[in-house]
């Protein structure tokens, strides 16, 4: 029997199923333990996060009174982490071919009607143009795993082209990669490639469930694929990003799991998850979420953002435009600091809307706004959109980015970096109507930027790029 061990490399001591099992139990039997969820409430507001057996607790717990105190409590930190800025992001599918058999991805290799695409590097610029002509600075590329049609030298000539690619005052300056687990070797050719974050969905950490979604293909290793972010690490990325697809397996399991995850890469590698992503399942060609009896509802799945908020305060978390405007909106308040807008999940989706009889997409997207739209929105709603990328280009990632987020002092970069990819949006792509109302924030937020100098200099550069057509200040 594995021994549970955060320490460990081996995935069955690091995400343990006895220790999950036990941590289960002892919310079941704390969850109207008042005194001990006020103990845990209290070290969560020390800002420093609460272990998965304290997480678990939180979840069980069914007071309201507490519930509210929760949700209040998520709020505050991630406003003292992140301040009121919203990151954003899109998706680009660059191949939908899989050799995996994934029961609840229309991509699985069985399924002969899906249609199968791959973008030549011709197709990948004309997508990439197409992101920028909308705004974008930071994508996120995701592949179907066939090591035939999709091998790690196609990946890498991709994330080449997708940087190379300089249209108008269009430029990606973060691409993150959300592909296969794979080896060490080519983990370090990603890197050297200069991507952002490596991202892998963990999908379920329920070892049985996770080989009986997943019968056929090199995902079926559950061992390899959870141990992948410590190959990763090895490999020389440290920004790595986590998450579960909600709704597979029972959601109180899958937090324990992975929260389990983010305490084993801290004990490991000293930094946790630079993000945490919330994916719930969703209707998509070949797939129907009813198969699935583990769903969860809007309310549980507020609970889920908020609890894992304040347990990793740290993590960056996403929310995609597979949920609905209205529950993104409150996801937002609860912990979410990154989202996506104006997605596109079909191969190739960007360039030409797919016809219906042509379905390459690997979910439906339910908030179907353009980014134009989302930026508007935002603003509206008292946030910030951001589209910087200077903590990875100045070099501010793994513990370097963690010391900092932690230390609160990540805002001295964070607050004018937002400000000034804003303006550049404002400049460049928004609407006239969006336009209007960013100005507005923009020399509102101005004067929450807290060093007189900084907001000296902030606000020196935000005029250059409005009336000089100067870009890409950072501090």
């Amino acid at each position: 029997m594995a021994i549970y061990d955060p320490k460990s490399l081996k995935a069955e001591e690091f995400i343990n199923d006895e220790e999950i099992q036990a941590t289960l139990q002892y919310a079941d039997e704390n969850k109207n333990n008042l005194a001990l969820i006020d103990e845990i409430i209290e070290k969560a507001k020390l800002r420093k996060g609460i272990s998965h057996r304290e997480a678990s607790v939180l979840l069980a717990c069914e007071d309201e009174a507490k519930m509210q105190e929760i949700f209040a409590l998520a709020e505050q930190i991630k406003k003292d982490f992140y301040g009121d800025r919203i990151v954003m992001f899109a998706p680009l599918y660059l191949s939908n071919y899989c050799v995996n058999g994934c029961v609840y991805c229309p991509y699985h290799a069985k399924n002969k009607h899906i249609c199968r695409k791959k973008l030549t590097q011709e197709e990948v610029k004309a997508e990439v143009i197409a992101l920028q002509d909308m705004g974008h600075k930071r994508l996120a590329i995701e592949s179907g795993e066939d090591p035939v049609n999709n091998p790690i030298e196609y990946i890498l000539e991709c994330i080449d082209t997708i940087y190379s690619i300089k249209h108008k005052n269009g430029a990606i300056r973060r691409v993150n990669v959300n592909i296969a687990a794979t080896t060490v070797e080519n983990y370090k050719k990603l890197h050297d490639a200069g991507i952002g974050t490596y991202i892998l969905f963990q999908e379920t950490y329920h070892k049985k469930s996770y080989e009986e979604l997943h019968p056929t293909g090199p995902k079926h290793n559950y061992a390899y694929h959870t141990e992948a972010m410590d190959r990763a690490m090895e490999g020389g990325i440290d920004d790595v990003g986590l998450g579960v697809l909600f709704g597979l397996e029972l959601y109180r399991y899958e937090l324990a799991g992975l929260l389990m995850h983010a305490e084993h890469l801290e004990a490991v590698h000293g930094v946790g998850p630079h993000t945490i992503s919330v994916p719930r399942i969703q209707p998509a060609d070949d797939i129907d979420p009813e198969d699935f009896d583990n769903g969860i509802d809007d309310d549980t799945f507020a609970k889920l953002i908020a609890i894992i908020r304040i347990a990793v305060p740290y993590t960056g978390m996403i929310i995609s435009t597979r949920e609905s405007a209205k529950v993104r909106e409150r996801a937002l308040r609860l912990g979410i600091s990154q989202i996506s807008g104006g997605s596109r999940t079909s191969v190739g989706g960007y360039v030409e809307e797919e016809k219906e009889e042509d379905n390459s997409a690997q979910f439906d997207v339910s908030d179907r706004r353009t980014l134009d739209e989302v930026v508007r929105w935002l603003m509206e709603l008292g946030y910030i959109p951001s589209f910087c990328t200077a903590c990875y280009r100045e070099g501010r990632t793994g513990d370097r980015f963690m010391a900092l987020c932690k230390s609160g002092q990540i805002q001295n970069c964070c607050h004018p970096n937002a400000l000034m990819t804003l303006e550049e949006y404002l400049v460049d792509y928004a609407s006239p109507e969006t336009r209007a109302i960013g100005e507005k924030v923009i020399a509102e937020q101005l004067n929450n930027i807290p060093k007189e100098k900084v907001r000296a200099i902030a606000a020196k550069y935000i005029e250059e790029i409005k009336n000089d057509g100067k870009r890409d200040f950072r501090f």
